[in-house]
């Protein structure tokens, strides 16, 4: 007995953009899901890749934004904005940005089943801007899969 499997393979790679205002972190699940809806991606893996050295992604709790202040306060409590670093080319919330993308992620994957992106009821994609001033923030996505 032959047994055939049909395999439509998809390598796709957006680029998206999102405007900051300036130290937030930003709930960007709906946008990366419309993409998976957009190209009828039903199953694989998303690959989410930070185009900066001073902003960063996560994975974090979408229901509660005491969660997202509480992780704003305590990486600028970590890494407060300073003169005292060497590097200030952009100003003194130059460098501090560049250590809280050190410590979280520039890039991030996700599994999707059945055109859904696969997160735990209370997690949500979130893009962390880690400068004063507001930024345009590009991100690649890249789809893998069927």
């Amino acid at each position: 007995m032959k047994v055939t499997c049909e395999f439509r393979s998809m390598n796709i790679v957006e680029q998206v953009s999102f405007k900051t205002e300036g130290y937030q972190i930003i709930n960007i699940t709906e946008k990366i899901q419309e993409l998976v809806i957009l190209h009828e991606f039903k199953k694989g893996l998303v690959n989410l890749s930070i185009l900066h050295t001073s902003a960063s992604l996560t994975v974090q709790e979408n229901a509660s934004k005491d969660v997202l202040n509480d992780i704003r306060t305590f990486l600028s409590n970590l890494f407060p904005d300073s003169e005292n670093y060497l590097h200030d080319v952009e100003g003194p919330d130059d460098m501090p940005a560049h250590l809280k993308t050190l410590i979280t992620n520039t890039n991030l994957t996700v599994s999707v089943v059945s055109n859904k992106l696969v997160l735990g009821v209370w997690q949500g994609i979130y893009l962390c801007e880690w400068r004063k001033f507001g930024q345009t923030r590009s991100i690649c996505v890249h789809l893998l899969g069927e």
